[in-house]
């Protein structure tokens, strides 16, 4: 167990595929770091050879050296060659890769029974259990799909909504455009309101046409009341109406 500066961490293997791969890439980088800190501040001469679980090589050496030469200091000072390890190495390569191609055939082989191919060998239990194991992923098909439908039904109910409240935006500032250029007009011609009043009754004297008057009801004579003025002979003139 390793106490870390947040909490306890138990050394055991990472069970999670995703985890386990974050967890390697950044150990590998903190002791890559390490080894490399560890050559510069002590000069030290050291090599570092890190197999992954899926066989990928990393390597790392000090500067100025390269990992056939610090290999070919390690059997000198060991006195023990590479060679003695090819056997045993070799041997765990081969159970590996057998492994391996036992695992991917079986694999091969629940993928085309799945498919509905190599049935025969198969008794009546192996294929009941083949048949649930069938409708579980139907199953979950179904509700995979079902999920899918309803995002897609929500999606387009979103979508209608946002378009009306769009056209709705743009009729609220078309009217507060419009209200806004009313009321400016109002400011600039303030006299218009009135004059606008009288706008219909002045066009409807326009179209009445008077008809002319007849001759008689052109011209008024005024006769005085006083006596005096009518034996002078006073004359006035005619008053045009």
């Amino acid at each position: 167990m390793v106490i870390m500066g947040r909490g306890k961490i138990e050394i055991k293997k990472i069970e999670n595929t995703t985890n386990r791969q974050v967890t390697f890439s950044k150990r590998r980088g903190g002791l890559i770091k390490k080894a490399r800190e560890l050559s510069v501040l002590c000069d030290a001469q050291l090599g570092l050879i890190i197999f992954s679980s899926s066989g990928k090589l990393f390597e790392f050496t000090s500067e100025d050296n390269s990992m056939q030469e610090i290999l070919a200091r390690y059997q000198k000072a060991t006195g023990k060659s590479i060679k003695e390890y090819d056997n045993q190495c070799a041997q765990e390569v081969r159970h590996e890769m057998l492994r391996l191609r036992d695992q991917t055939d079986r694999l091969q082989a629940s993928i085309r029974q799945y498919t509905g191919e190599n049935l025969t060998a198969l008794d009546y239990n192996d294929l009941n259990e083949l048949e649930q194991q069938l409708e579980v992923s139907v199953d979950k098909v179904r509700a995979r799909k079902q999920q899918l439908d309803n995002l897609r039904r929500k999606e387009q109910i979103l979508e209608e909504q946002n378009s009306h409240l769009y056209h709705s935006i743009l009729e609220q500032q078309a009217a507060a455009e419009h209200h806004q250029a009313m009321m400016e007009h109002k400011v600039e011609h303030p006299m218009l309101e009135h004059f606008g009043l009288y706008a219909t009754d002045e066009q409807a004297r326009n179209l009445l046409q008077l008809s002319p008057l007849s001759p008689q009801l052109h011209t008024f004579r005024l006769q005085p009341t006083q006596p005096n003025l009518q034996e002078r002979g006073l004359q006035y003139p005619d008053l045009q109406l």
